[in-house]
């Protein structure tokens, strides 16, 4: 074993498998999506079901507690733990088998919801699909999904995750395997007598369990669809076939550990629609539900203006679109095996909701893309909602503790009149989104759980929720479990005696209480544990400009901007998007954008987990893997991003040290370039010769990787030698430094196309964007140099200044106002545009390209225009110019600027690479490749063996009007 601690001691040497007690892997585990924080002794993650029972067994004989965790996206404090966290994600993610004759599915507890749900469709060609797809379905996994009972969009359909649960493998807390079936308890294997024995006691103390509260069973559970709090004990009663699995369902890791399962899959309709209906609150929208019921629809989802209003501000005003008029609005899903059907469903929906005069206005969406983008503002809520902005430029914040009670569809409308005037009582706000069609509402709260005051409304506030939602004939959880955040106020929801009853179930399988104790039985207070409670936070000067600035103090904007992450891990994805390739290369949570910021947190926090501030070693590891893609700045429902706060933290771990020689070699180039222009034929031959390598090893570079021919001053100046066209010049060309240096033939087609559609373009070779030196966290010549280009650039005119390299755009677009506080920097930020935005405005214009297009494209879209310019850029651009076919290799290229040249990265940035890249290429048959940004040239380059610097173009040189100039 080789377990790291930050003591002088280790209480796991004896442990079977190795468990990592270091601070950051302890600071990481801390937290999940709740507002809770409790640091683990340790973190492990087992391969097998034969080593989750060694480890169990071992805890049991050592009296340490065990939490469970999957893809840690719980929102009630359900995923954190003070003893031992198992992860299950990171190695126990098998598919074992599709059984679409017996319509099941068996699964190690890793595998990833939407994961699962993509292979069944693939292995049965689209015509069935798992079921429950909550918004966190991208990494929320099955044996999360079974311990909080998860539901989902189309719940409204296919109900909760207990009603899909077929059989259980568990291992029990003394290391016991054991089979828990829709009729009973078994031994996993029949020869184990010890096993078989268990099996034995627990279905006798079961039945005595039934048998004693048969009565409260029958009249307290299973009241309404989605009454997920407390145990799911009315599954073992006579007439529902004393069923065990479906009982374990929703006990949240307090009772057994699922080490596989086997699940229904379900058919899916041929034909579905989807319809979008506006109204003036969500109180009318509720309104119209029972009616949409009626209609049989397979989800009713529902939102409000404020997370639109976000979406807006964060994402573009473009990034929610077909919106009727409306302050919320519901999303209708009808399906059936007929589109005419569906389609006169639709007309007679609407037609009758609009005689019932509450809804606004309606319209159905066609457009796969639009589906597309509406989705995801519903499945983004939980983030979007997390920091409102105000009209101002602050913000708000708002949080989980009430965020998933549910009641009878019917009874939603009037719960929700009188919850909004609950939340005026006690002067909250509530962000409401979720599952209209379900009767179970997302409401974040702007809770404020930093102060004894704060937390003392919160307190109240629960308590008077919690009545209301009974009074109601609701429940405390819809969906997420009781866990820390609502396991104590169980008292209100059930009686003494179905709590007597919970209490006797968690101790036939759990005893002495060793798993995730506090849970549902012997919880503490809602409050206690609070992440933000009692923190004392230092001032930390930044060079960046973060955070909300309009609220924090001075110092307080890294505190205001690494908090901004809650932890809905989106960035654990493995597919949509580009967050978070490091982990996806991994596969590892301190790889991810989430474990990063968690360590941060703790940074800011002084934790004893990491408590060595901008010199804490911990923050220096998680970050070391990032990329600094900026993708997370824009995927991250929250915003976070990781590449500005490494770049400040490594600003200040460096101060008055040596730096890793890379920080000089790549850190330095622009300031290298200009010799190396001037010697070029010289350093390419050493570059060509048997001294490469050493010469590589020296500037602490890979050599694995060819570095790019250097380009020789006088190419440049031969290029651009033609004279601007005559008249004043409407368009700033700005040649960066990777252009100048290495393609200078981009530079001259950039401005053939510029000056083919009619523009004057004024060529700037003399000002650099600081990129090199922001990505390895020099922030003093960052600035310098940016504060020269803003003054450079800022002329008195609104000229578009058109950058070449996507990457470079992006840093005077996103990077220089954050770091040059000055007018002229804000002036020149709003003046920027990728090249890709520029052909989109020619083409707006009536400019059409010269020359033929290809008809198919492989384009690689650079990760920090995708961030900073928008995810659609460069297929819009293509679009506009008359490309048919489009082929995005959605992901990181890996390379990420000085990234992939490194030596201690290149294995990961290759990894990157396989995820979307390196698979597209490979099907791309004849298709050109477009690659605007230069690191991702480079992995083109490398991938296709192809060192000629036509291995892949830039869209300047595929519209080129005189390619023959070149």
């Amino acid at each position: 074993m080789n377990a790291q601690s930050t003591g002088a001691e280790n209480r796991f040497t004896t442990c079977p498998i190795d468990v990592d007690a270091s601070s950051a892997r302890r600071g990481a585990y801390s937290y999940d999506a709740s507002n809770y924080r409790i640091p683990p002794a340790g973190v492990a993650f087992p391969r097998t079901a034969d080593e989750v029972s060694a480890t169990l067994a071992w805890c049991h004989a050592e009296k340490v507690t065990v939490t469970v965790r999957g893809g840690g996206t719980s929102m009630a404090g359900n995923a954190v733990g003070a003893g031992l966290v198992l992860d299950l994600s990171r190695h126990m993610d098998t598919i074992i088998d599709i059984d679409a004759r017996a319509h099941t599915a068996t699964v190690q507890p890793g595998v990833v919801l939407a994961q699962l749900a993509s292979a069944v469709e693939r292995h049965t060609n689209g015509a069935m699909t798992f079921a429950p797809d909550p918004s966190s379905k991208s990494r929320a996994t099955v044996g999360g999904s079974i311990a909080n009972d998860a539901c989902g969009n189309h719940s409204v359909r296919y109900g909760r995750t207990t009603d899909h649960v077929v059989a259980l493998d568990l291992v029990l807390v003394d290391g016991t395997r054991v089979t828990a079936t829709r009729s009973g308890i078994r031994a996993s294997d029949p020869s184990d007598t010890a096993a078989v024995g268990r099996a034995a006691r627990i279905t006798a103390d079961l039945a005595d369990l039934t048998h004693d509260t048969m009565a409260p069973l029958r009249t307290e559970l299973g009241r309404i669809p989605r009454q997920v709090s407390g145990y799911h004990l009315s599954h073992l009663l006579p007439e529902h076939g004393f069923d065990v699995a479906r009982a374990l369902v929703g006990s949240e890791g307090t009772c057994a550990v699922v080490v596989a399962a086997t699940v229904s899959i379900v058919d899916v309709p041929p034909s579905a629609l989807l319809l979008i209906l506006g109204y003036e609150n969500v109180v009318d929208a509720a309104r119209d539900v029972p009616e949409i019921l009626t209609f049989s629809p397979s989800a009713v989802e529902g939102i409000d203006e404020q997370i639109v209003a976000t979406m807006r501000a964060r994402r573009g005003t473009d990034s929610v679109t077909a919106l009727p008029p409306g302050h919320a609005w519901l999303y209708v899903e009808l399906d059936g095996d007929s589109p005419d059907q569906v389609a006169t469903d639709a007309t007679r929906l609407l037609a009758g909701l609009r005689s019932a005069g509450r809804v606004l206005d309606g319209s159905v969406v066609t457009d796969p893309v639009v589906r597309k983008s509406l989705w995801r503002v519903r499945e983004d809520g939980a983030g979007l909602s997390s920091r409102l902005p105000l009209p101002d430029g602050g913000s708000i914040t708002s949080w989980p503790g009430w965020e998933d009670s549910a009641v009878a569809p019917e009874n939603l409308a009037d719960y929700l009149a009188d919850f909004t005037d609950l939340l005026a009582d006690h002067d909250l706000i509530g962000v409401m989104y979720g599952h209209f069609g379900a009767g179970c509402m997302h409401i974040r709260i702007t809770f404020d759980q930093a102060t004894d005051e704060g937390r003392a409304v919160m307190t109240r506030f629960l308590d008077a929720a919690a009545r209301l939602v009974v009074r109601h004939g609701g429940t405390l959880s819809g969906e997420h479990g009781d866990g820390r955040a609502r396991s104590g106020l169980l008292p209100i929801m059930y009686s003494p005696a179905m709590l007597a009853a919970f209490a006797r179930f968690k101790a036939v399988f759990d005893p002495e209480g060793l798993l995730n104790p506090g849970i549902m039985v012997s919880p503490a207070e809602p409050v206690a544990d609070l992440a933000l409670a009692g923190v004392q936070v230092l001032e930390w000067q930044t060079s960046f400009a973060l955070g909300d600035t309009t609220a924090s103090p001075p110092g307080q904007g890294l505190v205001d901007a690494v908090q901004s992450c809650i932890g809905v891990g989106r960035c654990r994805s493995h597919s949509g998007g580009v967050m978070c390739p490091s982990y996806r290369a991994t596969g590892d949570e301190k790889d991810s954008t989430r474990g990063r910021a968690r360590v941060l947190q703790e940074m800011i926090r002084g934790a004893a987990t990491v408590d060595d501030g901008w010199r804490s070693e911990d923050v220096r590891e998680v970050l070391d893997l990032c990329l600094s893609c900026k993708a997370c700045a824009s995927d991250c429902p929250t915003g976070v991003d990781m590449a500005t706060y490494k770049s400040e933290f490594f600003d200040h771990y460096y101060r008055r040290r040596l730096r890793p020689a890379a920080h000089y070699s790549l850190g330095w180039l622009p300031r290298w370039l200009p010799i190396m222009s001037r010697t070029a034929p010289a350093v390419n031959a050493v570059l060509a010769s048997p001294f490469k390598n050493a010469a590589l090893r020296m500037a602490g570079l890979t050599t694995e990787r060819d570095l790019p021919r250097f380009a020789s001053h006088r190419t440049l100046r031969r290029l651009l030698a033609r004279p601007t066209p005559t008249g004043a010049a409407d368009v700033v060309l700005m040649v960066d430094s990777f252009t100048r240096g290495f393609r200078p033939e981009v530079a001259a087609a950039a401005r053939r196309v510029v000056d083919d559609a009619g523009h004057r373009a004024q060529i700037r070779t003399d000002v650099c964007c600081g990129l090199t030196w922001i990505s390895t966290g020099q922030l003093a010549q960052a600035t310098k140099k940016l504060t020269h280009a803003a003054e450079a650039l800022d002329d008195g005119t609104d000229r578009p200044i058109v950058v070449v390299e996507p990457s470079c755009a992006a840093a005077l677009r996103k990077d220089l106002p954050e770091l040059v506080h000055t007018d002229a920097a804000e002036r020149v930020s709003k003046r920027i545009r990728s090249f890709a935005e520029q052909v989109s405005a020619q083409v707006a214009e009536g400019w059409a390209p010269a020359r033929g297009v290809p008809g198919e494209v492989v384009v690689q879209t650079h990760c920090h225009e995708y961030s900073v310019f928008g995810s659609a850029v460069q297929q819009r651009a293509l679009r506009d110019v008359g490309v048919r076919e489009i082929r995005e290799a959605t992901g990181c290229c890996g390379v990420a600027g000085n990234f992939g040249f490194e030596a201690d990265h290149y294995e990961t940035s290759m990894a990157v690479a396989e995820q979307a890249l390196a698979p597209a290429l490979r099907a791309r048959d004849d298709a050109a490749v477009l690659t605007d940004g230069f690191s991702c040239h480079m992995q083109v380059r490398q991938l296709t063996g192809d060192r000629s610097s036509d291995a892949s173009a830039h869209l300047a040189q595929m519209l080129d009007p005189a390619p023959e100039q070149r």
